[in-house]
């Protein structure tokens, strides 16, 4: 039972600061579980491919962004809110970063 809750990588934050990592080391795991189709744009992956790429990636988000988008169900949707989400995290914070 310990390794269903073994990480192979950092579990992306809530503030979307690990976004850039958290994003890469997801698409080389995916990539490498042969998963990758799932969160790409007319992908043709297995509704069983696209449940275990889900599985995935929300075992390696914060409790706080499953909760938030708990009613995703394909990757491709929850891939592309976490990278809209973190974008406008981007807008906000890197200009603020560069005047501090």
């Amino acid at each position: 039972m310990s390794n269903l809750s073994k990480l192979e990588f950092l579990a992306l934050d809530i503030s979307g600061k690990s976004y850039l990592s958290w994003v890469l080391d997801a698409e080389v795991h995916l990539d490498a579980m042969d998963l990758v189709d799932s969160i790409q744009e007319k992908n043709k992956a297995s509704n069983q491919n696209r449940a275990k790429a889900m599985i995935f990636l929300r075992h390696h988000l914060d409790e706080g962004l499953k909760m938030e988008y708990l009613t995703a169900k394909d990757p491709l949707v929850l891939w592309n809110n976490l990278k809209d989400r973190c974008d406008r995290l981007k807008l906000v914070v890197l200009p603020q970063a560069h005047y501090d």
